[in-house]
């Protein structure tokens, strides 16, 4: 594992999206990111799918798909406003899982998948709270039809757990997967996504731990149910 590998063998966040790229720059490492062409909906394993789609020779890839579920079932992202508004109505006060599932291919094409998984409290909301934000377009783009680092955030009262998780890249564990798969990286996930989110994360060395123990295809709760790991989320405007 070494810096001159890393600037030798291509590294290739397989996501066009803005909060992933966010986050994986957050670490200093170059890298690519490449939009998968594939239909999330219908692929079993869409992390997976992601990554095998913008695989490449001598590239490490990394992909993520997040979901929520709630009451037994999965919510992914809504198709229009009327079924964003009838997520956000069903998850108002209420707490729901936030599930993201990685995909880790190396350079030499071994995989690596695994699901990190978070616990959400919504404020209780009325419908013309869910309407305004919905008409901001932002729910229409995110699973479970809110993102916790946008407009969402004042829909949301706590988040038991992970942070990054929520938003769709949970950056400690993602950082020890790429480890594993020879990557270097010149800044510390914890350090940095608690500079970058601006707030005391309860939960690191649990991530952390859950990360240096990876095995391919295991669940990892970020929560505990006997250490405090609630972060309330306050200071949000609420859409109007």
């Amino acid at each position: 594992m070494s810096s001159a590998l890393d600037q030798t063998k291509p590294l290739v966040l397989a996501s066009a999206s803005p909060r992933r790229r966010e986050l994986l720059a957050l670490l200093g490492a170059p890298f690519d990111s490449r939009e998968a062409a594939i239909d999330e909906a219908a692929a079993a394993e869409p992390a997976r799918a992601k990554a095998l789609a913008v695989r490449a020779r001598a590239a490490t890839i990394v992909a993520a798909d997040t979901r929520i579920r709630s009451e037994g079932d999965e919510l992914g992202k809504p198709k229009d406003a009327s079924e964003a508004i009838a997520m956000l109505l069903r998850l108002s006060g209420r707490t729901h899982e936030v599930i993201t599932d990685v995909a880790v291919v190396d350079a030499a094409g071994r995989e690596t998948h695994f699901s990190v998984r978070s616990r959400v409290r919504m404020r209780t909301f009325s419908r013309d709270e869910v309407e305004a934000y919905v008409a901001t377009g932002e729910a229409l783009d995110a699973a479970g039809a809110y993102k916790v680092q946008g407009l969402g955030r004042a829909l949301v009262e706590a988040v038991d757990g992970c942070l990054a998780n929520v938003v769709g890249f949970p950056l400690c564990h993602v950082y020890e997967a790429l480890r594993r798969a020879g990557r270097a990286f010149p800044q510390r996930p914890e350090n940095a996504c608690q500079r970058h989110f601006a707030f005391v994360c309860p939960v690191w060395r649990r991530a952390q731990a859950q990360g240096r123990a990876l095995r391919d295809g295991a669940s990892y709760p970020t929560w505990s149910e006997t250490a405090a790991t609630l972060v309330r989320l306050s200071g949000a405007s609420h859409p109007r």
